[in-house]
Protein backbone atom coordinates (compact mmCIF):
# COMPACT_ATOMS: atom_id res chain seq x y z
CA UNK A 1 0.00 0.00 0.00
CA UNK A 2 1.24 3.49 -0.84
CA UNK A 3 1.51 5.70 2.24
CA UNK A 4 0.38 9.14 1.03
CA UNK A 5 -0.84 10.06 4.53
CA UNK A 6 2.77 10.58 5.67
CA UNK A 7 2.55 13.93 3.85
CA UNK A 8 -0.78 14.93 5.37
CA UNK A 9 0.43 18.23 6.86
CA UNK A 10 2.61 19.31 3.94
CA UNK A 11 0.09 22.05 3.07
CA UNK A 12 1.15 23.90 6.21
CA UNK A 13 4.86 23.76 5.33
CA UNK A 14 6.85 26.49 3.60
CA UNK A 15 6.64 26.80 -0.20
CA UNK A 16 10.23 25.53 -0.48
CA UNK A 17 9.40 22.45 1.59
CA UNK A 18 6.28 21.80 -0.50
CA UNK A 19 8.34 22.13 -3.67
CA UNK A 20 10.98 19.68 -2.41
CA UNK A 21 8.32 17.07 -1.60
CA UNK A 22 6.63 17.52 -4.97
CA UNK A 23 9.94 17.14 -6.81
CA UNK A 24 10.49 13.74 -5.16
CA UNK A 25 6.91 12.66 -5.79
CA UNK A 26 7.13 13.75 -9.44
CA UNK A 27 10.20 11.59 -10.04
CA UNK A 28 8.51 8.62 -8.36
CA UNK A 29 5.40 9.22 -10.47
CA UNK A 30 7.30 9.41 -13.76
CA UNK A 31 9.16 6.19 -12.98
CA UNK A 32 5.87 4.47 -12.10
CA UNK A 33 3.92 5.47 -15.20
CA UNK A 34 6.80 4.70 -17.56
CA UNK A 35 7.32 1.31 -15.97
CA UNK A 36 3.68 0.27 -15.65
CA UNK A 37 1.45 2.14 -18.13
CA UNK A 38 1.70 0.99 -21.78
CA UNK A 39 0.24 4.35 -22.85
CA UNK A 40 2.92 6.40 -21.09
CA UNK A 41 5.72 4.01 -21.96
CA UNK A 42 4.87 4.69 -25.60
CA UNK A 43 4.28 8.44 -25.34
CA UNK A 44 7.30 9.13 -23.11
CA UNK A 45 9.75 6.85 -24.88
CA UNK A 46 13.05 8.59 -25.57
CA UNK A 47 12.53 11.38 -23.02
CA UNK A 48 15.10 11.71 -20.22
CA UNK A 49 12.55 11.59 -17.41
CA UNK A 50 15.22 11.88 -14.71
CA UNK A 51 15.86 15.41 -16.00
CA UNK A 52 12.24 16.50 -15.51
CA UNK A 53 11.53 18.91 -12.66
CA UNK A 54 8.62 21.14 -11.69
CA UNK A 55 10.22 23.91 -13.73
CA UNK A 56 10.35 21.98 -17.00
CA UNK A 57 7.31 19.74 -16.52
CA UNK A 58 5.74 21.62 -19.44
CA UNK A 59 8.19 19.84 -21.76
CA UNK A 60 6.16 16.65 -21.32
CA UNK A 61 3.07 15.91 -23.44
CA UNK A 62 -0.50 16.46 -22.29
CA UNK A 63 -3.02 13.69 -21.71
CA UNK A 64 -6.43 14.55 -23.16
CA UNK A 65 -9.83 13.12 -22.33
CA UNK A 66 -9.70 11.38 -25.69
CA UNK A 67 -7.00 9.07 -24.28
CA UNK A 68 -9.68 7.41 -22.15
CA UNK A 69 -11.77 6.83 -25.28
CA UNK A 70 -9.05 5.72 -27.67
CA UNK A 71 -6.44 4.10 -25.39
CA UNK A 72 -8.42 2.99 -22.36
CA UNK A 73 -6.70 -0.37 -21.87
CA UNK A 74 -3.26 1.16 -22.45
CA UNK A 75 -3.84 3.66 -19.63
CA UNK A 76 -4.30 0.84 -17.13
CA UNK A 77 -1.09 0.43 -15.11
CA UNK A 78 -2.05 -2.67 -13.09
CA UNK A 79 -3.45 -6.13 -13.91
CA UNK A 80 -7.26 -6.30 -13.99
CA UNK A 81 -7.07 -8.53 -10.91
CA UNK A 82 -6.14 -5.42 -8.88
CA UNK A 83 -9.16 -3.40 -10.06
CA UNK A 84 -11.93 -3.21 -7.45
CA UNK A 85 -14.20 -0.44 -8.79
CA UNK A 86 -15.10 0.79 -12.28
CA UNK A 87 -16.94 4.04 -13.02
CA UNK A 88 -17.98 5.98 -16.11
CA UNK A 89 -17.18 9.58 -16.97
CA UNK A 90 -18.36 11.78 -19.83
CA UNK A 91 -16.11 11.64 -22.88
CA UNK A 92 -15.37 14.21 -25.58
CA UNK A 93 -17.79 12.52 -27.98
CA UNK A 94 -20.57 12.14 -25.42
CA UNK A 95 -19.92 8.42 -25.00
CA UNK A 96 -19.07 7.55 -21.35
CA UNK A 97 -15.50 6.44 -20.79
CA UNK A 98 -14.31 3.78 -18.35
CA UNK A 99 -12.16 4.67 -15.33
CA UNK A 100 -10.79 1.88 -13.12
CA UNK A 101 -9.66 2.10 -9.50
CA UNK A 102 -7.59 -0.18 -7.28
CA UNK A 103 -8.08 -0.61 -3.54
CA UNK A 104 -5.26 1.86 -3.01
CA UNK A 105 -6.98 4.36 -5.32
CA UNK A 106 -10.12 4.18 -3.18
CA UNK A 107 -8.00 4.69 -0.06
CA UNK A 108 -6.50 7.75 -1.72
CA UNK A 109 -9.99 8.93 -2.67
CA UNK A 110 -11.16 8.60 0.94
CA UNK A 111 -8.06 10.39 2.24
CA UNK A 112 -8.52 13.24 -0.25
CA UNK A 113 -12.14 13.80 0.79
CA UNK A 114 -11.37 13.35 4.49
CA UNK A 115 -8.79 16.15 4.60
CA UNK A 116 -10.95 18.30 2.32
CA UNK A 117 -14.00 17.98 4.57
CA UNK A 118 -11.86 18.60 7.64
CA UNK A 119 -10.51 21.80 6.06
CA UNK A 120 -13.99 23.32 5.90
CA UNK A 121 -14.70 22.56 9.54
CA UNK A 122 -16.37 19.17 9.41
CA UNK A 123 -15.67 16.94 12.45
CA UNK A 124 -16.56 13.42 13.67
CA UNK A 125 -19.51 15.02 15.48
CA UNK A 126 -21.22 15.92 12.18
CA UNK A 127 -24.14 14.05 10.63
CA UNK A 128 -23.88 14.50 6.86
CA UNK A 129 -26.80 14.10 4.46
CA UNK A 130 -25.70 13.01 0.97
CA UNK A 131 -28.11 14.14 -1.75
CA UNK A 132 -25.93 12.78 -4.58
CA UNK A 133 -26.04 9.33 -6.12
CA UNK A 134 -23.70 6.58 -4.95
CA UNK A 135 -24.76 4.20 -7.74
CA UNK A 136 -25.17 4.27 -11.55
CA UNK A 137 -21.39 4.07 -12.13
CA UNK A 138 -20.81 7.56 -10.70
CA UNK A 139 -17.88 8.15 -8.36
CA UNK A 140 -18.92 11.40 -6.62
CA UNK A 141 -21.34 9.95 -4.08
CA UNK A 142 -18.92 7.13 -3.28
CA UNK A 143 -16.10 9.62 -2.80
CA UNK A 144 -18.07 11.74 -0.34
CA UNK A 145 -19.25 8.68 1.56
CA UNK A 146 -15.71 7.31 1.87
CA UNK A 147 -14.41 10.71 3.00
CA UNK A 148 -17.10 11.16 5.62
CA UNK A 149 -16.47 7.63 6.88
CA UNK A 150 -12.70 8.23 7.05
CA UNK A 151 -13.29 11.46 8.97
CA UNK A 152 -15.43 9.61 11.50
CA UNK A 153 -18.59 11.58 10.82
CA UNK A 154 -21.95 9.90 10.22
CA UNK A 155 -23.21 9.64 6.63
CA UNK A 156 -26.89 9.55 5.66
CA UNK A 157 -27.02 8.21 2.09
CA UNK A 158 -30.43 9.40 0.93
CA UNK A 159 -28.99 10.11 -2.53
CA UNK A 160 -31.02 11.21 -5.55
CA UNK A 161 -34.38 11.47 -3.89
CA UNK A 162 -37.38 13.79 -3.71
CA UNK A 163 -37.58 16.91 -1.59
CA UNK A 164 -40.30 15.14 0.42
CA UNK A 165 -37.92 12.29 1.21
CA UNK A 166 -35.11 14.65 2.21
CA UNK A 167 -37.48 16.59 4.47
CA UNK A 168 -38.33 13.37 6.29
CA UNK A 169 -34.63 12.56 6.65
CA UNK A 170 -33.85 16.04 7.96
CA UNK A 171 -36.61 15.75 10.56
CA UNK A 172 -35.60 12.24 11.66
CA UNK A 173 -31.81 12.26 11.35
CA UNK A 174 -31.07 15.91 12.23
CA UNK A 175 -28.10 16.35 9.83
CA UNK A 176 -25.65 19.15 10.58
CA UNK A 177 -24.21 19.25 7.05
CA UNK A 178 -25.50 18.48 3.55
CA UNK A 179 -23.59 17.62 0.37
CA UNK A 180 -25.40 18.46 -2.84
CA UNK A 181 -25.98 20.61 -5.93
CA UNK A 182 -26.69 24.26 -4.97
CA UNK A 183 -29.82 24.66 -7.11
CA UNK A 184 -31.35 21.52 -5.58
CA UNK A 185 -30.47 22.62 -2.04
CA UNK A 186 -32.16 25.94 -2.79
CA UNK A 187 -35.23 24.09 -4.03
CA UNK A 188 -35.19 21.98 -0.87
CA UNK A 189 -35.05 25.06 1.32
CA UNK A 190 -38.02 26.62 -0.48
CA UNK A 191 -39.94 23.36 -0.06
CA UNK A 192 -39.33 23.40 3.68
CA UNK A 193 -40.58 26.98 3.83
CA UNK A 194 -43.72 26.02 1.88
CA UNK A 195 -44.42 23.46 4.63
CA UNK A 196 -44.11 26.08 7.34
CA UNK A 197 -40.65 24.87 8.38
CA UNK A 198 -37.82 27.36 8.85
CA UNK A 199 -34.66 25.82 7.33
CA UNK A 200 -32.60 27.94 9.75
CA UNK A 201 -34.07 25.95 12.63
CA UNK A 202 -33.19 22.50 11.24
CA UNK A 203 -29.66 22.41 12.64
CA UNK A 204 -27.96 22.32 9.22
CA UNK A 205 -24.83 24.47 9.57
CA UNK A 206 -22.71 23.59 6.51
CA UNK A 207 -23.28 22.94 2.82
CA UNK A 208 -20.64 21.23 0.67
CA UNK A 209 -21.72 22.37 -2.79
CA UNK A 210 -20.96 20.28 -5.87
CA UNK A 211 -21.62 20.38 -9.60
CA UNK A 212 -22.38 24.10 -9.99
CA UNK A 213 -20.31 27.27 -9.49
CA UNK A 214 -20.72 28.93 -6.11
CA UNK A 215 -18.47 31.98 -6.51
CA UNK A 216 -17.43 34.42 -9.21
CA UNK A 217 -13.89 35.14 -10.39
CA UNK A 218 -13.42 37.55 -7.47
CA UNK A 219 -14.45 34.80 -5.00
CA UNK A 220 -17.69 36.58 -4.13
CA UNK A 221 -20.76 34.39 -3.62
CA UNK A 222 -23.01 34.09 -6.62
CA UNK A 223 -26.72 34.66 -6.19
CA UNK A 224 -27.39 30.96 -5.56
CA UNK A 225 -24.80 30.78 -2.80
CA UNK A 226 -26.22 33.90 -1.17
CA UNK A 227 -29.70 32.37 -1.36
CA UNK A 228 -28.51 29.25 0.44
CA UNK A 229 -26.86 31.20 3.24
CA UNK A 230 -29.92 33.41 3.63
CA UNK A 231 -32.54 30.64 3.57
CA UNK A 232 -30.66 28.06 5.65
CA UNK A 233 -28.48 30.30 7.81
CA UNK A 234 -25.60 27.93 6.98
CA UNK A 235 -22.10 28.41 5.56
CA UNK A 236 -21.54 27.24 2.00
CA UNK A 237 -18.32 25.65 0.76
CA UNK A 238 -17.46 24.94 -2.85
CA UNK A 239 -15.66 21.79 -3.96
CA UNK A 240 -14.35 20.74 -7.38
CA UNK A 241 -13.16 17.33 -8.58
CA UNK A 242 -13.11 15.00 -11.58
CA UNK A 243 -13.52 11.25 -11.96
CA UNK A 244 -10.28 10.91 -13.89
CA UNK A 245 -8.01 12.66 -11.40
CA UNK A 246 -9.69 11.39 -8.19
CA UNK A 247 -8.51 14.69 -6.73
CA UNK A 248 -10.59 17.29 -4.89
CA UNK A 249 -10.12 21.02 -4.44
CA UNK A 250 -12.30 22.13 -1.53
CA UNK A 251 -12.64 25.46 0.21
CA UNK A 252 -11.42 25.76 3.79
CA UNK A 253 -13.00 27.80 6.57
CA UNK A 254 -11.44 30.94 5.04
CA UNK A 255 -13.45 30.31 1.82
CA UNK A 256 -10.70 31.71 -0.38
CA UNK A 257 -10.30 29.12 -3.14
CA UNK A 258 -10.11 25.34 -3.31
CA UNK A 259 -6.99 23.98 -1.63
CA UNK A 260 -4.54 21.87 -3.58
CA UNK A 261 -3.26 18.92 -1.58
CA UNK A 262 0.34 18.95 -2.87
CA UNK A 263 0.98 15.32 -1.88
CA UNK A 264 -1.76 14.24 -4.30
CA UNK A 265 -1.30 16.37 -7.42
CA UNK A 266 0.42 19.12 -9.36
CA UNK A 267 -1.84 21.68 -11.03
CA UNK A 268 -0.97 23.86 -14.01
CA UNK A 269 -3.07 26.45 -15.84
CA UNK A 270 -2.50 26.59 -19.61
CA UNK A 271 -3.73 28.73 -22.49
CA UNK A 272 -5.16 27.57 -25.83
CA UNK A 273 -1.63 26.95 -27.13
CA UNK A 274 -0.76 24.75 -24.14
CA UNK A 275 1.57 27.33 -22.60
CA UNK A 276 1.66 27.50 -18.81
CA UNK A 277 0.13 30.74 -17.52
CA UNK A 278 1.28 32.84 -14.56
CA UNK A 279 -0.56 32.79 -11.24
CA UNK A 280 -3.90 34.56 -11.40
CA UNK A 281 -4.40 34.20 -15.16
CA UNK A 282 -7.37 32.11 -16.28
CA UNK A 283 -6.91 29.08 -18.50
CA UNK A 284 -7.49 25.33 -18.64
CA UNK A 285 -6.86 23.29 -15.49
CA UNK A 286 -4.19 20.60 -16.04
CA UNK A 287 -3.58 17.96 -13.35
CA UNK A 288 -0.73 15.51 -12.77
CA UNK A 289 -1.77 12.95 -10.17
CA UNK A 290 0.35 11.27 -7.49
CA UNK A 291 -0.24 7.90 -5.80
CA UNK A 292 -2.84 6.63 -8.28
CA UNK A 293 -2.20 3.00 -9.22
CA UNK A 294 -4.94 2.05 -11.68
CA UNK A 295 -4.97 4.89 -14.19
CA UNK A 296 -2.26 7.40 -13.20
CA UNK A 297 -2.19 10.62 -15.18
CA UNK A 298 0.39 13.02 -16.51
CA UNK A 299 -0.64 16.58 -17.40
CA UNK A 300 -4.31 15.70 -17.81
CA UNK A 301 -6.34 18.41 -19.52
CA UNK A 302 -9.61 18.61 -17.58
CA UNK A 303 -11.38 20.95 -20.00
CA UNK A 304 -12.32 23.19 -17.05
CA UNK A 305 -11.29 26.84 -16.91
CA UNK A 306 -9.95 28.46 -13.74
CA UNK A 307 -6.86 30.11 -12.24
CA UNK A 308 -4.39 29.55 -9.41
CA UNK A 309 -4.17 31.66 -6.26
CA UNK A 310 -0.86 31.79 -4.42
CA UNK A 311 0.24 33.04 -1.02
CA UNK A 312 -0.57 31.92 2.52
CA UNK A 313 -4.24 31.33 3.29
CA UNK A 314 -5.80 32.60 6.51
CA UNK A 315 -6.27 28.96 7.54
CA UNK A 316 -2.48 28.55 7.68
CA UNK A 317 -2.04 26.45 4.54
CA UNK A 318 0.62 27.63 2.12
CA UNK A 319 -0.16 25.48 -0.90
CA UNK A 320 -1.70 27.09 -4.01
CA UNK A 321 -5.47 27.28 -4.29
CA UNK A 322 -7.71 26.79 -7.31
CA UNK A 323 -10.14 29.57 -8.10
CA UNK A 324 -13.79 28.99 -9.05
CA UNK A 325 -14.49 27.08 -12.24
CA UNK A 326 -15.27 29.79 -14.78
CA UNK A 327 -16.64 27.41 -17.40
CA UNK A 328 -15.84 24.48 -19.66
CA UNK A 329 -13.37 25.08 -22.46
CA UNK A 330 -15.77 23.52 -24.97
CA UNK A 331 -18.46 25.95 -23.76
CA UNK A 332 -16.45 29.01 -24.77
CA UNK A 333 -18.60 31.37 -26.80
CA UNK A 334 -17.26 33.56 -29.62
CA UNK A 335 -19.84 36.30 -30.06
CA UNK A 336 -19.34 39.41 -32.18
CA UNK A 337 -15.60 39.55 -31.63
CA UNK A 338 -15.74 38.78 -27.90
CA UNK A 339 -14.87 35.54 -26.13
CA UNK A 340 -16.89 34.67 -23.05
CA UNK A 341 -18.16 31.73 -21.00
CA UNK A 342 -21.73 30.98 -19.91
CA UNK A 343 -20.83 31.70 -16.29
CA UNK A 344 -20.21 35.36 -17.17
CA UNK A 345 -23.77 35.59 -18.50
CA UNK A 346 -25.12 33.85 -15.37
CA UNK A 347 -23.27 36.25 -13.07
CA UNK A 348 -24.72 39.27 -14.88
CA UNK A 349 -28.26 37.87 -14.77
CA UNK A 350 -27.90 37.05 -11.09
CA UNK A 351 -27.43 40.76 -10.42
CA UNK A 352 -30.92 41.56 -11.76
CA UNK A 353 -33.50 41.12 -8.95
CA UNK A 354 -36.42 40.83 -11.36
CA UNK A 355 -34.92 37.84 -13.19
CA UNK A 356 -36.36 34.66 -11.72
CA UNK A 357 -34.84 31.90 -13.90
CA UNK A 358 -32.86 31.67 -17.09
CA UNK A 359 -30.89 29.57 -19.54
CA UNK A 360 -28.53 30.31 -22.44
CA UNK A 361 -28.76 28.86 -25.94
CA UNK A 362 -25.90 28.94 -28.46
CA UNK A 363 -26.07 28.05 -32.15
CA UNK A 364 -23.77 28.75 -35.10
CA UNK A 365 -24.81 30.08 -38.49
CA UNK A 366 -21.27 30.59 -39.74
CA UNK A 367 -17.71 29.98 -38.58
CA UNK A 368 -16.71 33.41 -37.30
CA UNK A 369 -19.35 33.97 -34.65
CA UNK A 370 -21.84 32.11 -32.50
CA UNK A 371 -25.50 33.06 -32.10
CA UNK A 372 -26.21 33.73 -28.43
CA UNK A 373 -29.73 33.91 -27.01
CA UNK A 374 -30.75 34.30 -23.37
CA UNK A 375 -34.14 33.01 -22.21
CA UNK A 376 -35.45 34.42 -18.94
CA UNK A 377 -38.54 34.45 -16.77
CA UNK A 378 -39.15 37.59 -14.72
CA UNK A 379 -41.05 38.59 -11.61
CA UNK A 380 -43.82 41.00 -12.56
CA UNK A 381 -43.98 43.21 -15.65
CA UNK A 382 -41.43 45.88 -14.73
CA UNK A 383 -38.40 44.23 -16.31
CA UNK A 384 -38.20 44.42 -20.09
CA UNK A 385 -35.98 42.50 -22.50
CA UNK A 386 -34.32 45.81 -23.44
CA UNK A 387 -33.34 46.52 -19.83
CA UNK A 388 -31.84 43.06 -19.45
CA UNK A 389 -29.94 43.47 -22.73
CA UNK A 390 -28.58 46.83 -21.52
CA UNK A 391 -27.33 45.26 -18.30
CA UNK A 392 -25.76 42.34 -20.15
CA UNK A 393 -24.00 44.74 -22.51
CA UNK A 394 -22.59 46.68 -19.54
CA UNK A 395 -21.20 43.47 -18.01
CA UNK A 396 -20.17 41.53 -21.12
CA UNK A 397 -19.42 44.26 -23.71
CA UNK A 398 -21.78 42.47 -26.09
CA UNK A 399 -25.55 42.58 -26.45
CA UNK A 400 -27.10 39.11 -26.80
CA UNK A 401 -30.75 38.67 -27.70
CA UNK A 402 -33.03 38.27 -24.67
CA UNK A 403 -36.30 36.36 -24.90
CA UNK A 404 -38.72 36.66 -21.98
CA UNK A 405 -40.68 33.43 -21.44
CA UNK A 406 -43.01 32.12 -18.77
CA UNK A 407 -41.58 30.57 -15.64
CA UNK A 408 -43.08 27.23 -16.67
CA UNK A 409 -41.38 27.28 -20.07
CA UNK A 410 -37.98 28.14 -18.62
CA UNK A 411 -38.21 25.52 -15.84
CA UNK A 412 -39.23 22.90 -18.39
CA UNK A 413 -35.92 23.46 -20.19
CA UNK A 414 -33.86 23.78 -17.00
CA UNK A 415 -34.97 20.42 -15.69
CA UNK A 416 -35.55 18.56 -18.94
CA UNK A 417 -35.73 14.80 -18.49
CA UNK A 418 -36.29 15.22 -14.73
CA UNK A 419 -32.72 16.46 -14.36
CA UNK A 420 -31.79 17.12 -10.76
CA UNK A 421 -29.29 19.78 -11.78
CA UNK A 422 -30.42 22.86 -13.68
CA UNK A 423 -29.25 22.72 -17.31
CA UNK A 424 -28.56 26.37 -18.07
CA UNK A 425 -26.37 25.99 -21.16
CA UNK A 426 -27.83 24.59 -24.37
CA UNK A 427 -25.15 24.12 -27.03
CA UNK A 428 -26.56 23.54 -30.51
CA UNK A 429 -23.44 24.57 -32.42
CA UNK A 430 -22.17 22.41 -35.25
CA UNK A 431 -18.61 21.14 -35.67
CA UNK A 432 -17.89 21.25 -31.95
CA UNK A 433 -14.77 19.38 -30.84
Amino acid sequence: MKDFSQYSNIEFSTPDEIKAVQERLLQNHLAYIYGNSPFYRRTLDGIALNKITLENLSALPFTGKSAFENHNDELLAVPMSKIVDIVLSSGTTGKPTKIMYTENDLRRLAYNEEISFASCGMTPDDIVLLTCTIDRCFVAGLAYFLGIRALGAAAVRNGLNSVESHLEIIQRMKPTAIVGVPSFLHKLGLFLQSKGIDPRETGVKKFICIGEPLRDKNLYLLKMGAYLEEIWGARVFSTYASSETITTFCECTAQNGGHLHPELAIVEIVNDNGEVLPLGEAGEVVVTTFFIEGMPLLRFRTGDMSFLIDGPCNCGRKSPRLGPILGRKKQMIKYRGTTLYPQAVYSALDEIPEVAEYYVSVTSDFDLSDVLKVYVSVNGDSCSAKRIMDILQAHLRVRPDVIISSGEEVRKQLFAGNSRKAIRFIDRRINQE
